[in-house]
């Protein structure tokens, strides 16, 4: 099968969040279609293209992407990614945030991840949340995505689940105060309550925070 010129496909789409009826195509045929702008997934040999971010959900990203990179690199740790960048599995995701660590960095391809992260990071949105509590949470337990955060903005709720000796999802709690500790980023850690914050801490002050300034 030829690879599908964008237009066209897009075209197809009805709306976000739905798939490209009738379309199919391979893992590699999608890569070839997607680029750097192009936020979609494929799911069983289909593109499903996703909604633009709303702007609380950017914001929250962009912050977890300052803070957690800052502090992977000062630890030499491994690398953060975010959206829109590929992690195959038996589907092809793009979670909002992705850490792999230095032991796994052989699954880092040029324009995607091949094979699990150890920590995802999805900020749920409205037509997401099925999505990401749903099919991403067996995929990403399923695959041995070690450590899985689910923020929800709009109900001010944010789960931890991290894989247990039987490769099953624990949800783990935060400490008294309100912090939560990584496990697959050793060291890493964040109070819970600064996600709901508007607007959010100054990275700086984070940084300060986790003395890593």
């Amino acid at each position: 099968m030829s690879v599908m010129a964008k237009e066209p496909l897009e075209q197809m789409i009805e709306e976000p969040g739905s798939p490209a009826t009738g379309v199919k195509m391979s893992y590699q045929e999608f890569l070839e279609w997607c680029d750097e702008d192009t936020w979609a997934e494929w799911v069983d040999g289909e593109v499903i293209v996703l909604s633009p971010a709303s702007d609380r959900h950017q914001d929250l990203r962009d912050w977890f992407v300052f803070t957690l990179r800052a502090f992977v690199e000062a630890h030499d740790l491994g690398v953060v990614r975010s959206a829109p960048f590929l992690m195959k599995l038996e589907r092809g995701r793009e979670p909002d945030l992705l850490f792999v660590a230095r032991e796994h960095l052989d699954r880092l391809k040029e324009n995607y991840l091949d094979g699990p992260a150890d920590l995802v990071i999805e900020i749920v949105s409205p037509d997401s949340v099925e999505r990401d509590r749903g099919s991403k949470f067996v995929e990403y337990e399923a695959a041995g995505v070690r450590e899985y955060w689910l923020i929800d903005p709009l109900r001010e709720r944010a789960e931890f689940y991290q894989l247990d000796e039987e490769g099953f999802y624990r949800p783990v709690l935060p400490e008294v105060g309100g912090v939560y500790h990584s496990q697959a980023v050793p060291g890493f850690w964040l109070k819970v309550e600064w996600l709901w914050q508007e607007p959010l801490p100054r990275v700086l002050d984070i940084l300060r925070a986790m003395q890593l300034i």
